[in-house]
């Protein structure tokens, strides 16, 4: 019996100002996995990633576990699939643990009260990404960094099944960076499923899998460690990088 994916969509296309951005005929994310999707700029990753999460207008359809997005209620999809963009507002006002608390909003009654088990969540998720010890803060007093890592909480505390993550390293240190690696592992050997929209090739090199845009559509997909894989990588950086096992792990050098 086949695998029922994380996301699968069909036919999928997103066309932004008369210009098509996004043309995947088929495309299946597998459940409990983390796929990193990298491309060079203007692929159109983060667009295929708001397809998938339904976020802006397109044509095609998408299913999340099996089941067609639209069949979804509103309530059960957003405990299900949770989302965090790249550069996403928040209320400078807000205290961070408040901020995390909203991942928290699906699961709640309408104006009830955090329960104590989505206050043991919001604990958990701000201890995952390192910002516990300020949550007493309002997000305008933190750095750049500082902010990032509540809004990775406040993803984390949905405790969804499919988390999709446009740039979540963005402003993040290089200890932040592997905090937040070690989180998505963490997370993904519970069963659950990543996908990331990556810059960083060395950390998407960590995942999973590896999907390849190009101009909007899929060059390749599969395991971080096939020959094929890094060839596809090789082509669509130009030849501009290798790929390289240095102590069991694979770096990216200059070519």
């Amino acid at each position: 019996m086949t695998a029922v994916a994380a996301l699968a969509a069909q036919r999928l296309q997103v066309s932004l100002g008369g210009r098509l951005i996004v043309d995947v005929p088929q495309l299946a994310l597998p459940r409990g996995r983390w796929t990193a999707v990298v491309g060079p700029n203007g692929a159109g990753k983060t667009t295929l990633l708001k397809a998938l999460a339904r976020l802006l207008p397109m044509q095609g359809s998408v299913q999340l576990l099996g089941r067609r997005m639209e069949e979804w209620p509103a309530k059960a999809r957003a405990c299900t699939l949770a989302w965090l963009g790249q550069g996403e507002p928040g209320a400078d006002d807000l205290l961070a643990h408040d901020v995390a608390m909203l991942g928290r909003l699906p699961h709640q009654a309408w104006l009830a009260a955090p329960s104590a088990a989505d206050r043991a969540a919001v604990e958990r998720a701000m201890r995952r990404t390192q910002c516990w010890e300020w949550r007493d803060r309002p997000l305008g007093q933190l750095s750049g960094g500082e902010r990032q890592r509540v809004l990775l909480a406040r993803a984390f505390a949905v405790e969804a099944q499919v988390l999709l993550m446009d740039e979540p390293l963005a402003n993040l240190d290089a200890p932040h960076q592997a905090d937040w690696l070690l989180a998505v592992r963490e997370f993904v050997s519970a069963g659950r499923t990543v996908v990331s929209v990556l810059h960083e090739l060395g950390m998407a090199l960590h995942a999973d899998e590896i999907l390849v845009l190009r101009r909007g559509r899929v060059v390749h997909q599969g395991a971080v460690d096939e020959s094929v894989m890094h060839a596809a990588l090789r082509d669509v950086f130009d030849n501009r990088i290798e790929i390289h096992r240095v102590a069991d792990q694979w770096v990216v050098l200059p070519r």
